[in-house]
């Protein structure tokens, strides 16, 4: 699991940036500001959480994997793709409904933060450094 959450991560992370750059190029002059906004805001929670598959990749590479942690790189992925991906068609589109959706990617995001603080609460090799 160490592995592929770094993949995630590092794939997601270029994405992110890459979305970024689309934004800020291609975007900045033919979408309403309110709707860059959004696209914006999901770059920023896209990037936060790749850094956080890579984070959670090398708590799990360092031995200190727990089901807990193994939760919390799904939970990542699955906001990753509900709350940005939402974000991302919902500021393309113009589609409000899809705005409906983002807030069950909001709660897995957050799902997956209180896995990594249980995840580092219930293992013995955290606790003792």
């Amino acid at each position: 699991m160490s592995r592929l959450a770094i993949l995630l991560g590092a794939g997601n992370a270029a994405l992110a940036i890459l979305f970024g750059a689309f934004a800020a190029h291609a975007l900045r002059n033919s979408m309403p500001e309110k709707m860059l906004s959004i696209f914006s805001t999901a770059v920023e929670y896209h990037l936060y959480h790749a850094l956080g598959l890579v984070i959670v990749g090398l708590l799990i590479k360092q031995r200190l994997c727990n089901r807990f942690l193994n939760i919390s790189v799904i939970a990542m992925l699955f906001g990753i793709i509900i709350f940005c991906g939402s974000l991302y068609l919902l500021s393309l589109t113009g589609k409000s409904w899809l705005g409906v959706v983002t807030p069950f990617g909001g709660v897995a995001f957050i799902a997956s933060w209180i896995s990594v603080a249980l995840g580092c609460l219930s293992n013995n090799r955290i606790s003792e450094n």
